[in-house]
């Protein structure tokens, strides 16, 4: 029974996804901790609202971001995590703290990386006239958005489209996309070869 625990800054959709996944599915897992830095962050109601133990460490309370890494660290270690799972959590991590976890915390991106990282990925790709867009599952590494990666879903940029509606469709498949990735980490089918990830066997989305 492996321990996870989600970082998230705001409201947790993809939290919540992995979060019912997780018990539909009946993982070898355990939701143990979702952490925010911020208190506000709305997914906090949700994970207490399904008896999931939550905690807050907020940045703006740090002097630095190696220091709010550090206790960071220090509360998510608390709960034992075997994967460190980032939900729309709006922190570029200090390198150390990334390190700490290597080959353990995955990440979801909206785009196709290795097009489009950082921010504004929507914008981003109606601008440059790409015919699909969508998401990413990579391991975290110290470079942004340049870790291995697990899987990818994809939508067509449809004519008309906006960034708010491009956004919600590539949403819709995020929601099935990081639960898929992340059940292969706890039933032990990924692995990183020289770079790349392997995926021993395979589930349904």
């Amino acid at each position: 029974m492996k321990n996870i625990v989600i970082l998230i800054s705001g409201r947790g959709s993809n939290m919540e996804a992995v979060v019912r996944a997780a018990r539909s599915e009946q993982w070898p897992a355990r939701i143990a901790a979702v952490i925010s830095n911020k208190a506000d962050a709305k997914g906090l109601e949700f994970a207490q609202a399904h008896g999931i133990d939550t905690a807050v460490v907020q940045n703006k309370d740090f002097a630095t971001r190696a220091e709010f890494d550090a206790a960071l660290q220090e509360v998510i270690d608390g709960f034992s995590p075997d994967l460190v799972v980032l939900a729309g959590f709006m922190r570029i991590l200090t390198a150390p703290f990334v390190e700490h976890y290597e080959g353990r915390m995955l990440n979801i991106h909206p785009s196709l990386l290795p097009l489009f990282p950082g921010l504004h990925t929507h914008q981003a790709a109606i601008d440059s006239g790409v015919a699909e867009h969508g998401a990413t599952v990579h391991f975290v590494t110290a470079e942004l958005d340049h870790g291995p990666v697990v899987a990818q879903a994809t939508v067509p940029v449809l004519p008309g489209d906006t960034e708010d509606t491009l956004s919600a469709r590539v949403l819709v498949e995020e929601h099935k996309l990081y639960p898929y990735a992340i059940r292969l980490f706890v039933e032990d089918r990924l692995s990183i070869v020289g770079g790349d990830v392997r995926i021993a066997d395979t589930v349904k989305i």
